[in-house]
């Protein structure tokens, strides 16, 4: 897939099945359907990036009282590097910004390398580590515990 510059928009229920395959594509233990409703549901910033009429990438934002945490960023797995995930952690920052959050938190597995990268671009700063965080294939990976201060 080439580079192309994504519509960002807010997630719909229309768009479940396609967010539920990205999601089943790109992690090897992907948030079920049902997470996804439930975000919407909640009323959480959920949103999704579309590319050339696809549907390339959606990401999950809780806000509550100062503080925000960045629960999911996925971009399918055919349009991973270009750009898209970028695109929707910016959104979700702003989103965050917008409702007065003055920190964002998020964890991310140890082994996403490129995840990590990208976060530290965007001014995410290491604050912890929470030990057998995430299932593996071969039994619990630690999550990497990151914030970025807003204000």
């Amino acid at each position: 897939m080439k580079a192309a510059e994504p519509a960002l928009r807010r997630m719909a229920a229309a768009d479940l099945d396609q967010v539920a395959a990205n999601e089943s594509e790109a992690f090897a233990f992907p948030w079920p359907r049902s997470a996804f409703v439930d975000c919407l549901d909640a009323g959480y910033e959920c949103w999704v990036a579309v590319a050339d009429g696809q549907l390339v990438g959606h990401g999950i934002l809780s806000i509550a009282a100062d503080e925000a945490a960045l629960l999911n960023v996925c971009v399918a797995a055919d349009a991973q590097g270009l750009g898209y995930g970028r695109a929707l952690s910016n959104q979700l920052i702003g989103c965050a910004s917008a409702a007065g959050a003055a920190k964002v938190f998020l964890e991310v597995r140890m082994s996403n390398r490129p995840a990590m990268t990208l976060y530290a671009a965007l001014g995410f700063r290491e604050i912890g580590r929470r030990p057998n965080y995430y299932r593996t294939a071969a039994g619990r990976e630690d999550a990497l515990v990151m914030v970025l201060d807003t204000s």
